[in-house]
């Protein structure tokens, strides 16, 4: 079985170093937030209602590179098999945010915005990560390009219907209407519209443009590598920013940070033994079977981030849920690959041992 040495060794070194990263930007955050007081003083003043103006540029380029890197012209492909089709909209769309939702009251109802950032990232398909997993496990690289293109285009359309369904109506009907900040599907639909709208139509128009012009073997081989490490390093930039801005309340919090962490490993795990095993009941080969394990498994923590920031302020603990994600993701679906390679060997001993092809640059 290939060790998890050897699939991180895949990774490029930013990515294969996430957690340590975002570790290092906490504290370098929590260490400006003490010792340049002035830094702080000055991010919020530029700030226009709940919005930080430095922390949405950053949270908006973090989005950009992931959507310039999908095929959209693979989408056809994918709605021709119908089959895979309503599985990945089955495992993404229903069991995904529900099984976040059930996780989320179960462990921190009492602890309402924790509960609501949970949530949001059970509400946020994964468009990023999910490339370099897929190419790691060795699954299908064109049928991942295509619901990669599927899970961007649903989101714009409909995460915040989601998000006004799971994070105000179904709580109250469940009553734990006091457990939920209310929030409207209108400032939602804001929300996902500049942080999700505006990088997926620069994402669209970069990859129709200079595909048109240079050819998608320079574009994927020349212009996506220069712009991946965009994603990282905003992503690491949003966290200084806002662990300066919380201050002494994240030091205080080691035990908070415990208990968000627990329910999105138990998700992690479920979501992609759930979505391998139905997978392979309908009979999708390894490959397929692969990709649609982790694209469901996934998330796309940027989004989450985004909308738990643009929605209720820098300072709420939807925002310090939803930064957990990475932290628990990375390690937990670099462990899963493994899974799924020993999975391959034992369900499908057919399949042809195959050269293993270089991680995708995220």
């Amino acid at each position: 079985m290939t060790s998890s040495a050897g699939v991180a060794g895949k990774l490029s070194f930013l990515d294969r170093y996430l957690t340590l990263w975002i570790f290092t930007a906490m504290a370098a955050g929590i260490a400006l937030g003490h010792v340049a007081p002035g830094f702080t003083a000055a991010l919020n003043r530029m700030s226009v209602g709940t919005t930080s103006i430095p922390i949405a540029a950053g949270l908006i380029l973090m989005m950009f590179p992931p959507l310039a890197k999908v095929r959209y012209e693979e989408l056809g492909k994918v709605f021709r098999n119908t089959r895979v089709l309503t599985l990945s909209l089955v495992q993404n769309w229903i069991i995904g945010p529900l099984l976040m939702f059930g996780l989320a009251v179960l462990f921190l109802r009492d602890k309402p915005e924790y509960m609501l950032g949970l949530i949001l990232i059970g509400l946020a398909r994964c468009i990023a990560m999910v490339i370099v997993w897929n190419d790691l496990a060795k699954g299908d690289t064109e049928y991942c390009a295509g619901l990669v293109a599927l899970n961007s285009i649903f989101q714009v359309l409909f995460f915040s219907v989601y998000a006004y369904f799971f994070a105000t109506l179904l709580p109250t009907w469940l009553g734990l209407e006091g457990a939920i900040v209310n929030i409207s599907i209108g400032e939602i639909a804001k929300t996902v519209a500049i942080f999700l709208g505006v990088p997926f139509a620069a994402g669209f128009l970069t990859r129709r443009v200079l595909v048109s012009a240079k050819g998608r073997d320079w574009y994927e081989r020349r212009f996506v590598p220069r712009i991946s490490p965009i994603t990282l390093v905003s992503l690491l930039f949003t966290i200084v920013v806002m662990f300066s801005l919380k201050g002494e309340a994240i030091v205080q919090l080691p035990l908070d940070v415990l208990r968000i962490a627990v329910p999105l490993l138990i998700y992690f795990v479920v979501m992609f033994a759930v979505s391998f095993f139905m997978s392979r009941r309908v009979g999708a080969d390894y490959k397929q079977t692969a990709t649609l394990s982790f694209t469901a498994a996934s998330n796309n923590f940027e989004l989450a981030i985004a909308v738990a920031i643009a929605s209720f302020g820098i300072h709420s603990g939807a925002a310090f849920a939803a930064v957990i994600g990475p932290l628990v993701e990375v390690p937990a679906l670099i462990g899963l690959v493994n899974v799924s390679l020993w999975a391959r060997r034992r369900y499908f001993p057919d399949t042809a041992v195959e050269v293993e092809p270089a991680a995708c640059a995220r």
